[in-house]
């Protein structure tokens, strides 16, 4: 693909060595000999892949690197430049600087190279790193798309407004929220616009429909399993909860969860911890739990069809 690279060095023969490659090879390549130099250009060019050196005048590559992940926006969607999108950065260090390039690679940038430059390991790299950018704007077409679904709320009546300032409300905290309401009333759009309010809106929102699925591949969809836990468990597989590190986790139709993963339900809303299926380590679970449901939980509760504790605990 052809892209935007910027080059940063304070050596001027790097500098052109480096511009007459890659010009070369089709892309469209800027320089700058400083970090104060490569962060405005950063912010005015917007580059898919930035070559930064560690050791600079003015502001070292680790400086450079810290500016753009504290001040770069972070946007849902992206335009067919990638405009928007923290730019791909690898770091170039001289031989003897690795624990260096160690921690820039900490700080956010993709991968490193060394100085002097093998010519192999520099196209590998620029390779990996574009292919990178392209996945980047997939996914930030993907979530905007996602996200343009349940973008507006509609509705003008003031019981409308008055659910709007309590999600809002909620929001600002990691309380437990339980949406009640008939099929098709939006309570999956408050449920995401909760997320989207929230500190955790930059982690993931898993969505697991609880009436959807038999017990046992629901119990999978929301622990995972190890290897081997049941025929066909050829690999350790993750659960939407383990998934949503950080992030949200929404159980639609909570009202249909069987009795048995009611109670593991439960441990997981205490403890913030459970065990995947068929394995005995135990995960710690740093997720905001939202659920939802049409049906009448207290009479349900009264019926004995669902736990009063996870009631109370879902209903905060």
């Amino acid at each position: 693909m052809e892209a935007r690279i910027l080059i940063v060095d304070d050596d001027p023969d790097i500098l052109l060595g480096l511009q007459n490659r890659l010009r070369w090879l089709g892309h469209d390549v800027s320089t700058a000999e400083d970090g104060e130099r490569a962060y405005e250009l950063i912010q005015q060019d917007k580059p898919d892949l930035v070559l930064l050196d560690v050791e600079m005048p003015r502001l070292n590559g680790l400086e450079v690197l810290k500016r753009v992940a504290d001040n770069q926006p972070r946007v849902e969607g992206a335009d067919a430049g990638g405009n928007g999108l923290t730019p791909v950065m690898v770091v170039m260090t001289a031989f003897g600087t690795v624990a260096r390039a160690v921690e820039a690679m900490r700080l956010g940038a993709f991968d490193f190279i060394t100085k002097p430059f093998d010519a192999d390991r520099l196209a590998v790299v620029i390779e990996k790193a574009l292919a990178h950018r392209v996945l980047q704007r997939r996914v930030a077409e993907l979530r905007g798309e996602v996200e343009r679904r349940y973008e507006k709320i509609v509705g003008n009546s003031a019981r409308m407004d008055a659910v709007v300032t309590m999600a809002r409300k909620a929001a600002a905290s990691d309380i437990t929220v339980l949406l009640l309401g008939e099929t098709g009333t939006g309570k999956e759009v408050i449920a995401r616009h909760i997320h989207r309010w929230s500190a955790r809106a930059e982690k993931p929102f898993m969505v697991i429909n609880c009436a959807a699925l038999p017990e046992t591949l629901l119990e999978n969809e929301l622990f995972g399993h190890e290897k081997g836990a049941f025929t066909g468990a050829v690999q350790r597989e993750p659960g939407k909860i383990e998934a949503a590190e950080g992030g949200t986790v929404f159980l639609d139709e909570i009202g249909d969860l069987p009795l048995a993963l009611q109670a593991r339900l439960l441990r997981v809303l205490q403890d913030q911890e459970f065990h995947r299926v068929g394995g005995t380590k135990t995960i710690r679970a740093n997720v905001r739990f939202l659920s939802a449901t049409n049906k009448d939980l207290k009479q349900a509760v009264l019926r004995g069809s669902f736990r009063e504790d996870l009631y109370f605990r879902i209903n905060v």
